[in-house]
């Protein structure tokens, strides 16, 4: 099975690509979605994630994203810890769900992909990229956000110039229609390749 990374940085609009690959019959498998149901549902994750932030983590058994968010995004330390916690069960989740896919490739959606080391399990590589202050505008227009918080969240992953280089494929999504032709364009390619 052909894994392909798919990457980007925040609001460069990776879920809406990944939402092409699928349209074209390619299962996809979004680890932040993953990780949040895990953070729901684990109680182990629960147990450990108040142990590192404290019983603020939790409120009313619900996990506490912005009191975790103003934390992790504003001490690496706290950050990495808390990826160490959620991320190994992930990888066990992700490596299960291929197991049970059949199609040429799949794609794998992480947002910090070459952070975390995801890359080296990868057989080919797709960064998403887009203008930084089209990416701000994006996501101020979708989540209920500032752009402080935004601009912590970017210090935090990698710059778009980093990821390319060990890019086997870049989508510079701006325009839909552009960024559908080149969907297709990599799936031609990777299927020839498979």
């Amino acid at each position: 099975m052909i894994i392909v990374g798919l990457t980007g940085g925040i609001g460069s609009g990776k879920t809406t690509v990944a939402k092409q690959f699928e349209a074209l019959g390619i299962p996809v498998y979004i680890a932040d979605v993953e990780a949040k149901r895990l953070m729901a549902k684990s109680k182990i994750i629960k147990r450990k994630l108040i142990q590192l932030f404290g019983k603020k983590a939790y409120i009313n058994d619900v996990l506490n994203k912005q009191f975790i968010a103003d934390i992790i995004f504003n001490d690496k330390t706290f950050l990495r810890k808390m990826n160490a916690i959620i991320h190994p069960r992930v990888a066990k989740h992700f490596e299960k769900w291929v197991l049970k896919q059949d199609a040429p490739y799949i794609i794998k959606e992480v947002a910090i992909l070459f952070e975390n080391g995801g890359h080296t399990a990868c057989d080919y590589i797709i960064t998403v990229t887009a203008p930084k202050d089209l990416r701000i505008k994006r996501l101020l227009m979708r989540d209920n956000t500032t752009k402080n918080k935004i601009q912590a969240i970017m210090k935090n992953q990698w710059t778009d110039e980093e990821k390319i280089k060990y890019s086997h494929y870049i989508i510079d999504n701006v325009d839909m229609e552009i960024t559908k032709n080149q969907v297709v364009d990599i799936h031609k390619d990777i299927l020839k390749r498979a």
